[in-house]
């Protein structure tokens, strides 16, 4: 595993911008804190001089908040295959709360990046700025986007195929007899969302469901706005809910619950990701998966060769994978049928 500005500024009991400024030898640092950095640094096995002398072997993983489950498993696959190259790994969690993506960005422009990783972010919302996110391409900074619709800015952009993901639950859920399928999706600005509810709108054309309007609930992600939104849909007839991530999905399991309804017996769910502890819980849920470690393999090869080229990737340069649909206990035959 890779040392990152997380462990040595854990170490040093300072922040991650402190360890940052001694690493590139910036001022603002007082000199006992600055050796208290490189006595961390040092006790970790990795020399100060190693870290300077390869100064741009720095690699920045932009993240949202790290308590939904598949952004640790994208951290962890990522920080394994750059440490397998040499790379120190900065990783930047923002929150409501803490510091913020547009913050992160800042503090990133004085910092000398081999290349920057975006696990999610603004550029994956309809009718944001991207200014910020260009001032790397202006530096000459290798970028890749993860799981975000292409825009207009240079960068790699590798994902799951979206829609493909939806219609695969939702093939699954006809075939199981279910056709009064509710969507629960998350902000209507996000482009993932938006490619979901297009497949989705789509495959019911094409099979000739009917789609009532308000079996589309569109909310933030987490269990808890899950739960509210699918609560809603059951009550609105809902045989099944097709889910655009896992939390959601448990919120949808735990709307089941508060209204006396047994999964798979009365209605099912399914979600998208397949994060490690969904096939531990009861039900297990039936899910999507997304496939991590391919995306991440894919990820890093494209920035090495924007590394060894010193060209930067063009929002045409996109990498779609296929998922694979995981059927566990979460949904069953439609009883209603």
């Amino acid at each position: 595993m890779a040392t990152t500005l997380a462990d040595i500024a854990a170490k040093a009991g300072v922040s991650q911008a402190t360890v940052s400024r001694v690493i590139n030898a910036k001022p603002g640092v007082s000199d006992d804190l600055r050796d208290t950095v490189k006595d961390a640094i040092t006790s970790l096995g990795m020399p100060l001089d190693r870290l300077q002398r390869n100064g741009t072997r720095l690699v920045a993983i932009i993240t949202p908040d790290l308590s939904n489950p598949i952004f640790p498993e994208y951290v962890t696959s990522l920080i394994t295959l750059l440490a397998q190259r040499g790379f120190l790994v900065i990783v930047c969690a923002y929150t409501q709360s803490g510091t913020s993506e547009d913050g992160y960005l800042t503090m990133l422009q004085s910092q000398q990046l081999a290349a920057a990783i975006f696990l999610g972010g603004k550029y994956d919302t309809k009718d944001t700025g991207l200014t910020i996110y260009r001032s790397l391409s202006e530096r000459n900074i290798p970028t890749a986007f993860l799981n975000g619709a292409p825009r207009d800015m240079d960068g790699l952009y590798a994902g799951t195929d979206d829609q493909t993901a939806m219609t695969m639950a939702l093939r699954h859920l006809r075939d199981l007899g279910h056709r009064h399928i509710g969507l629960l999706l998350g902000d209507r600005n996000h482009y993932p969302s938006i490619l979901k509810h297009e497949a989705a709108l789509a495959f019911f054309k094409e099979e000739h469901i009917k789609h009532a309007d308000d079996l589309t609930a569109w909310t933030t992600y987490g269990v808890e706005s899950g739960q509210m939104a699918a609560r809603a849909l059951f009550e609105r007839g809902a045989s099944a809910i097709a889910c655009a991530s896992d939390q959601l999905a448990l919120g949808a399991i735990k709307a089941a619950a508060s209204l006396g309804l047994s999964i798979p017996k009365d209605v099912s769910v399914t979600g998208y990701d397949d994060s490690p502890a969904m096939r531990y819980m009861s039900p297990s849920l039936t899910t999507v998966r997304q496939p991590v470690d391919k995306i991440c393999q894919s990820t890093i090869n494209g920035l090495m060769a924007m590394m060894e080229s010193r060209t930067l990737a063009t929002h045409r340069d996109v990498l779609l994978f296929e998922p694979e649909l995981i059927v566990r206990e979460s949904t069953g035959r439609c009883s209603k049928l």
